[in-house]
């Protein structure tokens, strides 16, 4: 609040001290005693102003901090339940490959329903991987079971797709290893 009398916007507490004083130091006669202990009582105030000048900034980060990590947690949620999502839809993704392997995607409203399910998992980053001749990583390939004895082994068969979404791997694929050709 902005006090007429000082022209400060210190709290109203501190202007009435402030006031008192000075209409004291019209008053009295003695006004040099009064002036010297005016600036003694400033020094406490300006201290006072301080710290919570201080505990303000510290509040304020704080806050900041606080509205950073609810955004990131809402995101990162965002994400769990697309993951979620996603992953409920695999074994429908691995249907549709085994119909198109049998050749039953060829035409039809079946191959529409495919073609526009993929286009919009592909569009929210859902990416397969594994196909044969691919270099075999134990990271995203489960083996279940390995020919040869190379060095730099490959992709067989695929008996299941994996999956990545986004840069997150959320199924491996299952698949057979071999030497190269």
């Amino acid at each position: 609040m902005t006090s007429p009398e000082t022209g400060s916007t210190e709290p109203d507490e501190f202007v009435e001290e402030v006031v008192d004083v000075t209409v004291a130091e019209t008053d009295d006669a003695d006004t040099a005693a009064d002036a010297a202990a005016a600036p003694a009582d400033a020094a406490p105030e300006a201290q006072q102003v301080t710290e919570l000048t201080e505990a303000l900034q510290r509040e304020r980060a704080q806050f900041a901090n606080f509205r950073r990590r609810s955004a990131e947690d809402a995101l990162q949620s965002v994400a769990r339940g697309k993951q979620v999502l996603v992953e409920k839809l695999l074994p429908i993704l691995d249907d549709l490959d085994r119909a198109r392997e049998h050749g039953d995607l060829d035409e039809g409203p079946l191959r529409a329903f495919a073609d526009k399910l993929a286009g919009i998992l592909a569009g929210e980053q859902l990416v397969k991987f594994g196909e044969p001749g691919d270099a075999f990583d134990p990271e995203v390939h489960e083996a279940i079971q390995h020919e040869g004895s190379s060095d730099t082994p490959v992709v067989g068969l695929v008996y299941r797709a994996g999956y990545r979404l986004g840069d997150k791997v959320i199924r491996t694929a299952t698949v057979t290893v071999t030497d190269p050709a």
